[in-house]
């Protein structure tokens, strides 16, 4: 039998129910498999197993009196930028000063009420501002698929958690793919829900937090607990009764849009394209019509809002003392500083060129029921790189296909496509309608059927 840190959140509920298995001793696998892999991975921050074991006890007697919550005894992680009562948050960067948070974010405090079991939480670099373990206040993450590659950011060690099996549900955040570029590079399902379909705190244009789990079942378990209201955030949607367990789609006749070009960027590399072309020949086998999305991203889009988001983050940075300036990570400072100088008619033009990407990301996907591009136009890259091309004056050549859905509020989902020939996991992104999360749920359901089978992850089993 699998080791209980490798079965899904579905699996230990029904296991939970039947008493095949109690949360304690669940808890006790995925502790065993973090001191196992952590000296390596690095994932975790704020570790604390006699708070887990602890919960673990208290949701065995829920169990047993028959008063069990959703989630209950079911381990993992949350990011550490989701505000947990009682630790500080340094949002990966040395320079920030470590008070301790005075309560839960929304997130944290649904998913606690569900009796969601938390570990540690998951280490990010410095502001969220990179597709990388590389930090200057956490140790670098690394890949579990290979240690000597990055497990993506900025939601970095919850990618590698993930995939390392410390429990099956994990949360990140995505601004510009940072749940979905881990998630594809770690081998994972990772969601970005429709903008303010989870409440979140603090807000921002584009920002969401998301479930990183290795199942579409899994998500949305999640998805039922974090997606109810929460008066903090100013910015979420309405209430809406989704039945997120409701997963079943026939996939005939639907019209799916398979984008290889997103118009500027790193070019995608053939393993990846041939994975992500043959994803798209699975769904029109299956009876969709499956036609080319085209290419819309421009280099007016991608520059401007690295203008806008260089002179966001000087805004913060410039602000602190000079010593503490020296403590940012050298590549973020780099970037950052360029904000320094920028006029403010180029940010202004900048921030405009979001509203330009939403344009054009709904006028492309709107022939289309879906679209199906790659997570990334290339695999996981060497651990130690900020990026895929490492270079503070090019930073965000590789988010040209996630990107835009933070843009335009779409949902979009990252789920494991196949393996490149040295075994690193490729990842499939499926991009829906605005606001028909469960959608996309649904077709990632379907390809979960559809794909040829995957290999274990690393670890499984011991």
């Amino acid at each position: 039998m699998p080791s209980p840190a490798d079965l899904s959140a579905a699996e230990l509920l029904q296991a939970y129910r039947t008493r095949a298995l109690s949360p304690v001793e669940v808890v006790e696998a995925v502790i065993a498999r973090i001191e196992r892999c952590e000296p390596q991975l690095k994932a975790l921050y704020a570790y604390d197993p006699e708070t887990a074991r602890a919960a673990a006890k208290a949701s065995e007697a829920r169990w047993m009196k028959g008063q069990a919550l959703p989630l209950d005894g079911v381990p993992g992680t949350i990011k550490e930028n989701i505000a947990t009562r009682g630790t500080p948050m340094p949002v990966g960067t040395a320079a920030r000063d470590l008070s301790p948070m005075p309560e839960d974010a929304p997130v944290a405090a649904r998913l606690g009420e569900a009796g969601f079991v938390m570990l540690a939480k998951t280490t990010m670099p410095d502001y969220g501002m990179l597709s990388s373990g590389l930090s200057s206040f956490h140790e670098l993450a690394r890949n579990p698929w290979d240690v000597t590659k990055n497990p993506g950011g900025s939601s970095a060690g919850a990618g590698a958690a993930g995939a390392a099996g410390y429990g099956p549900l994990h949360v990140g955040t995505d601004i510009g793919g940072s749940i979905r570029l881990p998630a594809g590079w770690c081998g994972l399902v990772g969601l970005k829900p429709s903008f303010g379909r989870v409440p979140i705190d603090p807000s921002y244009y584009g920002r969401v937090a998301g479930p990183m789990t290795r199942t579409v079942t899994d998500t949305a378990l999640m998805m039922r607990e974090i997606s109810k209201p929460d008066a903090r955030d100013g910015m979420s949607l309405p209430p809406q009764a989704i039945d997120w367990l409701s997963l079943e789609m026939d996939v005939k006749g639907l019209r799916i849009g398979l984008q290889l070009d997103p118009g500027i960027g790193i070019p995608v590399e053939p393993e990846t394209r041939a994975a992500i072309e043959a994803a798209g020949r699975a769904f029109a086998a299956a009876g969709a019509i499956v036609e080319e999305a085209p290419a819309f991203m421009t280099r007016a889009m991608l520059d401007g809002l690295d203008d806008f988001w260089r002179q966001r983050a000087w805004a913060e940075i410039g602000a602190l003392p000079t010593e503490k300036q020296g403590k940012v990570l050298s590549y973020i400072f780099a970037w950052a500083n360029v904000g320094e100088s920028l006029s403010g008619l180029r940010v202004y033009n900048g921030m405009s060129q979001m509203l330009a990407i939403k344009q054009a990301a709904l006028k492309q996907s709107a022939p289309f029921d879906f679209v199906l591009s790659p997570v990334a136009p290339v695999p996981a890259f060497p651990a130690d790189y900020a990026s895929p091309i490492d270079d503070p004056r090019e930073p965000f050549e590789h988010i040209v296909f996630t990107l835009p859905a933070n843009m335009s509020d779409q949902p979009s989902i990252a789920v494991p496509a196949a393996m490149t020939a040295g075994g690193l996991p490729i990842g499939l992104q499926i991009t829906g309608r605005r606001f028909d999360d469960l959608g996309v749920l649904q077709l990632a359901r379907a390809w979960e059927r559809l794909r040829p089978p995957l290999p274990a992850y690393p670890g499984a089993g011991a």
